[in-house]
């Protein structure tokens, strides 16, 4: 078995910043977005947290060698206005970008609440922590007690799914069956928005609420209430069903493509298609690029 490639050199490099190259411009509106002013009060406070990732080129005439940046064009521009010099680089030995705005990891909020407690467990105090994110220190009071009242279970099936906060206070007014109950349900829907999860605690019976509820709209019935439960209970056992035959059908769907991309790289049946049935060749082309895209889709976040 072949040793697996290395992508980085071993050690973080300073790069003066006049010889970092980038590959796009970085619109002057930027400015004025939440995200760039974030990573500007963080690196103000904090320094550049991530090294930029860049990729050495051959030194010129002048034996200066440049360096074309892969990843950190908004922390490069934070730091020219903010009067750096020199950055810390990560010296890549491809000279690819496609990895760093493809493959990304975002943090869920259960992983940002972790990481809160932690820095504030460190002794970094939740204004330091909000003035370093540029936010509001109630909100990040909000992320700290974002957990308060959830199972452990529902945690459990959270941590990694990027979940609409309003979803969790909708959850501390149900009972732990009941959030169970709820994330599954949403997990099997592949939808974590509060509306969802609003949804079901209307449809949800008093005894599984911690409060019960002061009174029944005037538009909703008992009686209705009765039937969006069982709906939704039904559509459960239905998401259940066509979650277990998902593999297979997506099997017979590849290998369905597969023999389409076949017949249609010949280019006598290719020609006829696209004289007399482009319609046709063009929804058939299109329904294999869907094939493709679901078969290569990660799980949606």
């Amino acid at each position: 078995m072949g040793q697996v490639k290395q992508g980085f050199e071993r050690q973080i490099i300073p790069v003066p910043l006049d010889r970092i190259l980038p590959t796009r411009s970085v619109d002057k509106d930027i400015e004025q977005t939440k995200k760039y002013l974030t990573i500007l009060t963080s690196i103000r406070e904090l320094g550049v947290i991530e090294p930029l990732a860049v990729h050495r080129q051959q030194t010129n005439v002048e034996g200066v060698a440049t360096f074309v940046l892969l990843d950190g064009h908004l922390r490069l521009h934070a730091l020219k206005a903010l009067g750096a010099t020199e950055a810390l680089c990560l010296l890549s030995i491809d000279d690819e970008s496609f990895t760093y705005n493809r493959q990304i990891n975002r943090l869920t909020p259960v992983q940002e609440h972790k990481m809160i407690l932690t820095a504030v467990r460190s002794g970094i105090s939740p204004a330091l922590i909000a003035k370093v994110l540029g936010i509001n220190i109630e909100r990040i009071h909000e992320r700290q007690r974002l957990l308060d009242g959830i199972a452990p279970e529902v945690v459990e099936m959270l941590k990694v799914k990027m979940v609409s906060q309003g979803v969790f206070r909708t959850l501390r007014k149900m009972k732990p069956m009941r959030q169970i109950e709820t994330v599954e349900l949403m997990v099997s829907a592949n939808c974590f928005t509060q509306t969802y999860a609003d949804m079901v605690l209307a449809a949800s019976r008093p005894d599984m609420l911690i409060e019960k509820k002061s009174k029944l709209s005037a538009e909703v019935s008992v009686e209705e209430l009765a039937r969006m439960e069982r709906e939704m209970e039904k559509l459960f056992h239905d998401y259940k069903v066509v979650e277990d035959t998902l593999g297979e059908t997506m099997l017979f769907l590849v290998v369905a493509k597969g023999y389409l991309a076949r017949l249609l790289r010949n280019e006598t049946i290719s020609g006829y298609l696209n004289r007399c049935h482009a319609e046709l060749l063009h929804e058939l082309t299109a329904i294999m690029e869907a094939v493709s895209s679901d078969a290569r889709k990660p799980e949606r976040e």
